[in-house]
């Protein structure tokens, strides 16, 4: 050791320091690096320092180390924002190609009501005036129709894939794997892919080469009869009902059900569709000004949504008009608190102002036909706005009643319980009333998603299966083919004219690829549905016909109950001779749709403007008209109409489009 002493003034003073002197030290052994020393010296160092300056480096430290934790969680938030802007990104890429429309085009502007064919003149009920060959209003789809050879292939997978669905294995599967059928194995269920999250732009027509252009289908004589007759009730609309929902033609006033105007919104794709240019125009001016969803009244949901979603979802499609898309959004989130119930089985009335649903007055009761008939809307609103909550809504009720019990052999009854989520009334068994555009949006629904689910398939096959088994009876002395009802296994020989929807669907599915005997069993309701016309007195169907089961003298096939011999000019039936026409080409279907075309005129149309619904078709002197025109005779019965005297196949193309129950065409969802 040594040691220093300073000289000073006073009593002795001595600070020591103490240095220990070892062979690293002395350069015998080298510096020595090692952990344990450097931990020493700085240990010796750090006590050196004194208090404050210990003090400020803790607090550096502390303050680097806040300032650490801050920047690392800012950081963090920017970098998952980026990165979920990127998976987003890579989502909508892949998401918009699969959901792309079979049709990407609108159909161009109809025509100006005089540009090709002049004002037309007061038909004649037996037979139209010649006129020559006249273009029709709106032209060709401009897209390249399919290939034929395409469409054959297609055709023969799908064929392959459903060939003998015939009957439903007896043995229920535990697990839902597959849907299995007898001569056919149905992969599991792949629902169509969620919509996007990019709200996505209206199309714009797609410019085709000149060689895809076809010669614009001239319209024929029974179309301008179409036309006129859709003039003359649109004349009544605009003079004594306009902005009201329906017409009270002979009492030249109205009638109001929800107060939106609802004739005129189901009529905008059927002007457009006849080339109604004029008409079309001051409807949309109604629309844009006057029409307003922000007032305190019911409404019945599935009505509103048929009509109303549905009229403006076609209408935007057709026109690509983004006013009616705007509208189409408006009424569809109005209509979202029918869904919050205890089951998610919708509320049949929604008060689309305060924002509140609630069941009939006197049950709690929804009928199922409406709960499962607003699908094929709320889907494509979700498609078209990237909100997903409108499809979540409607497909869970499709899974739902997937899955319950009470059914016979695909056959569901009338009624649901919102609370409980369960079939009431159970043990009655229709295709008319309150059950029969179920059976119609089941198909209808896997159409649209581009054929992937398969629960909705295997729903629809079954529930035919069902009607074969326990609906089907033949009728004296014609043997007519008829579906009756089925209650508490009694049967009765009662058919609603609502189940002349039925050939047409059947039609539909088996130009979709399912079995051949779904169109034999077409051909033969058709026929039937005529007779309901052919064998009353009017040539008009009354509401409900009653079939004669045994022959009996002196009587037809067909009777008919004073309560049931109304007619509303319903269009179930001319709705089936369209789909009929198309797929087979058999031009008796639409001879028969002019005899009915004819007899409207004949009975039930008012010299003033409009037709009337009439409340005897036995009576050919007094049909004793009851002074209504429903909204649909403009929304689907002329239409359908006039799409039946069409020879046109891509005027609503039916590989590209799919009918709302109301008559009102939404695209099918194809993959890119």
């Amino acid at each position: 050791a040594a040691m220093y002493s300073g000289a000073a003034a006073g009593p002795p003073r001595r600070d020591f320091i103490s240095v220990t002197l070892g062979p690293e030290t002395v350069g015998l052994g080298g510096y020595n690096n090692s952990k344990a020393w450097r931990r020493r010296s700085c240990w010796r160092k750090w006590k050196q320092l004194s208090r404050l300056q210990r003090s400020v480096i803790l607090f550096l430290f502390a303050f680097l180390a806040v300032c650490g934790v801050i920047s690392y969680t800012s950081m963090g938030e920017a970098w998952k924002s980026i990165t979920n802007k990127s998976l987003d990104d890579q989502r909508t890429e892949q998401a918009i190609p699969r959901l792309k429309l079979a049709n990407p085009a609108v159909l161009p502007a109809p025509q100006k009501a005089d540009a090709n064919h002049g004002d037309y003149p007061e038909l004649s009920l037996q037979k139209p005036p010649k006129l020559p060959h006249v273009r029709r209003g709106p032209p060709n789809l401009q897209i390249k129709a399919p290939q034929r050879d395409t469409k054959l292939k297609t055709r023969h997978d799908t064929m392959r894939a459903v060939e003998e669905l015939v009957e439903v294995d007896k043995v229920e599967k535990t697990e839902k794997s597959v849907i299995s059928w007898r001569g056919a194995v149905i992969e599991p269920d792949q629902s169509t892919e969620p919509p996007s999250n990019k709200i996505m732009e209206p199309e714009k027509p797609s410019s085709v080469e000149a060689e895809d252009q076809k010669e614009p289908v001239p319209i024929n004589e029974r179309q301008l009869a179409v036309i006129e007759a859709f003039r003359h009730a649109w004349k009544g609309y605009k003079d004594f009902a306009w902005g009201h929902d329906e017409l009270k033609p002979l009492s030249k006033s109205y009638s109001e059900w929800f107060g939106l105007g609802l004739t005129l919104i189901d009529a905008l794709d059927t002007m457009w569709i006849l080339g109604l240019k004029e008409e079309f125009e001051e409807a949309r001016k109604w629309v844009a000004n006057d029409l307003v969803f922000d007032k305190n009244v019911d409404v019945n949901l599935f009505e509103s949504t048929i009509r109303i979603l549905g009229g403006l979802l076609s209408t935007y499609h057709l026109s690509g008009d983004s006013l009616f898309l705007e509208k189409a959004k408006d009424i569809g989130n109005r209509l979202m608190p029918a869904f919050k119930t205890p089951s998610k089985i919708p509320y049949s009335d929604v008060n689309i102002g305060r924002g509140t649903a609630h069941p009939p007055r006197w049950t709690s009761d929804s009928t199922v036909a409406e709960v499962t008939s607003i699908q094929l809307e709320f889907r494509e609103l979700s498609r078209l706005t990237g909100d997903e909550k409108f499809q979540k809504a409607v497909d869970e009720v499709m899974k739902h009643v997937h899955t319950l019990s009470g059914k016979n052999d695909g056959l569901v009854p009338m009624f649901i319980n919102t609370n409980s989520g369960q079939f009431t009334h159970l043990g009655v068994y229709t295709l008319g009333a309150r059950a029969d555009s179920y059976y119609e949006y089941l198909l209808k629904q896997w159409i649209q998603g581009g054929k992937k689910e398969n629960e909705l398939l295997e729903d629809y096959m079954r529930a035919i299966e069902g009607v074969k088994k326990h609906l089907l009876q033949r009728s004296e002395p014609k043997k007519l083919t008829f579906v009756g009802e089925l209650a508490h296994g009694h049967f009765s020989a009662k058919m609603d004219h609502l189940v002349c929807f039925l050939p047409g669907t059947l039609a539909l599915g088996a130009h979709n690829g399912l079995p051949a005997d779904h169109m034999k069993l077409a051909e033969t309701l058709i026929e039937t549905c005529y007779q309901m016309y052919a064998q009353v007195e009017t040539g008009l169907s009354p509401e409900i016909v009653h079939f004669n089961l045994h022959a009996q003298k002196g009587h037809k096939d067909v009777e008919i109950k004073p309560a049931d011999r109304h007619n509303l000019l319903r269009p179930e039936t001319v709705e089936s001779l369209f789909y009929m026409y198309r797929f087979t080409g058999d031009k008796k279907y639409q001879d028969w749709g002019w005899e009915i075309l004819q007899n409207f005129n004949r009975y039930t149309r008012v010299p003033t403007g409009g037709y009337t619904s009439i409340n005897n078709v036995q009576n050919p002197s007094n049909p004793e008209p009851r002074d209504k025109m429903e909204s649909f005779f403009l929304g689907e019965t002329l239409k359908y109409m006039f799409l039946l005297f069409s020879d046109d196949i891509d005027l609503i193309n039916l590989d590209k489009y799919v009918f709302n129950t109301e008559a009102h065409p939404l695209p099918i969802w194809v993959p890119a």
